[in-house]
């Protein structure tokens, strides 16, 4: 299998809120486009320093992270991010590693957005067709 990228969009939560309560402007809402790593094997959204300045998200959990190799990086948890693809957008916190190149999209956003890596075609597509399907039992 290789690599699976798909383009996502990213907006600050707490902009969205301060916007649609009226304290900034709509057009000050801080958001990214961005062709992200689909990566199965990652649970949530990982972000680099870079995307989370641009996207001016808060860490809350500052930490250290040791990579293999016993090489430690500045790392972190971040307040909410909402992730937009095409007509389909999920809410989570997204890990911040300040060595990392690409944003990679694990499997908690695609649970949230309904999604799968359709396994013939290697593409990013609705799990369940073009509606999204979220059961609570």
């Amino acid at each position: 299998m290789g690599e699976v990228r798909t383009e996502i969009t990213l907006v600050n939560l707490r902009d969205a809120a301060n916007a649609q309560s009226g304290f900034i402007p709509k057009s000050e809402v801080r958001q990214l486009t961005i062709d992200a790593v689909v990566d199965t094997g990652a649970w949530t959204l990982v972000i680099n320093e870079k995307t989370r300045a641009k996207l001016g998200l808060l860490i809350e959990d500052p930490a250290e992270t040791t990579l293999a190799g016993g090489v430690k990086i500045p790392s972190g948890t971040t307040e909410p991010v909402r992730i937009y693809w095409k007509d389909r957008k999920t809410t989570c916190e997204a890990v911040v590693l300040s060595g990392e190149e690409d944003v990679l999209m694990g499997a908690y956003p695609l649970e949230g957005l309904d999604l799968m890596i359709h396994p013939k075609t290697q593409e990013v597509v609705g799990a369940h067709g073009d509606k999204v399907r979220n059961v609570v039992k």
